[in-house]
């Protein structure tokens, strides 16, 4: 007999939860025989009447479902970490609550586990999101695939099944501004992939917005890669060549009187330039520099507002 820890992170889905808890349920047919379940149900901070809601759900079964409300907002990478620091599976998968993935999936990857892969990822083979969302998610895996982790599936993932190893490791790290997710493939440990195709979201409004997604796109780089700080040292040294060339080429053709070397306008568009390089350059140099300062400080990644359970009742 196999446990398996469901973990959801929620923030503004109280439309969503009645439709995504009944899929769940009736998902669980599709298990081997003997296969016990517990869904942890993290709300992020919201405002509505998600916890409200996700207490309904427990009530209904309060002998597998595990409701963990957040005293604010910390983003949904660090709701999933709480969801997993208080998971008790044999292993565990996370899956978002607006059904934009497909519940029928988990038994597959279940399966997978149980043939001994300790980590599972489904992959996006397409999306039906927005043109402007698909072409940002896109460029954003392709960057990660090509500059930070190779091993990340083409299309990018959201959706995986660990086993509860894993899982222990990354809880024990406690990481900050980091891709909690991609922490699982950072391992090393050897992975499947299923692709699928992420659906249309039906009910609700995604609360994705463009400023997490950048904030996701600073911090996966920032966390698994030097590339941008490689990118500054090579972009200095080519722009100090091309400072030199063109400063031989200002003293050859003033010597040779074919230039008057009064030039305003060309040393403007020259300062200008690489004052703009510098800032940009303290400012990537700044990014990693604010983690290490945040990490440091050792505060709590999230704060727990209320556990209910059936161990807390």
């Amino acid at each position: 007999m196999a446990k398996i820890s469901i973990i959801i992170p929620c923030y503004y889905n109280e439309e969503n939860i009645p439709y995504t808890t009944k899929e769940l349920i009736e998902n669980e047919s599709r298990f081997p025989e003997g296969t016990t379940f517990e869904y942890v149900m993290v709300d992020d901070g919201s405002k509505d009447r998600t916890f409200a809601v996700l207490k309904l759900f427990f009530d209904k079964y309060p002998n597998k479902v595990k409701v963990i409300k957040l005293a604010g907002n910390v983003g949904s990478y660090n709701a999933i970490l709480a969801g997993m620091e208080h998971a008790t599976g044999d292993c565990c998968t996370v899956i978002s609550a607006d059904l934009q993935d497909p519940v029928e999936l988990i038994p597959k990857m279940f399966h997978q586990w149980q043939n001994g892969f300790k980590l599972v990822l489904a992959n996006r083979s397409h999306r039906e999101d927005p043109f402007l969302s698909s072409l940002f998610a896109n460029f954003y895996n392709y960057l990660i695939r090509k500059f930070a982790l190779p091993s990340v599936p083409k299309g990018g993932f959201d959706f995986a099944l660990f086993d509860r190893k894993l899982k222990e490791i990354v809880v024990q790290m406690q990481e900050k501004n980091t891709n909690t997710l991609f922490l699982l493939t950072w391992l090393g440990y050897e992975h499947v992939s299923i692709p699928y195709v992420r659906v249309k979201r039906k009910v609700g409004k995604s609360r994705w917005t463009l400023k997490k997604k950048i904030k996701l796109f600073v911090d996966s780089f920032v966390s698994f890669s030097f590339f941008p700080l490689r990118l500054i040292s090579v972009s200095g040294f080519l722009l100090g060549l091309l400072a030199m060339i063109y400063g031989l080429f200002i003293i050859y053709n003033k010597i040779a009187g074919n230039i008057n070397a009064e030039g305003w306008s060309a040393i403007m568009v020259v300062v200008l330039f690489v004052s703009s390089f510098q800032m940009i350059s303290l400012g990537i140099i700044g990014e990693y520099v604010w983690r290490t300062l945040d990490a440091s400080r050792n505060r709590p990644i999230y704060i727990i507002d209320k556990i209910i359970s059936a161990e807390t009742r």
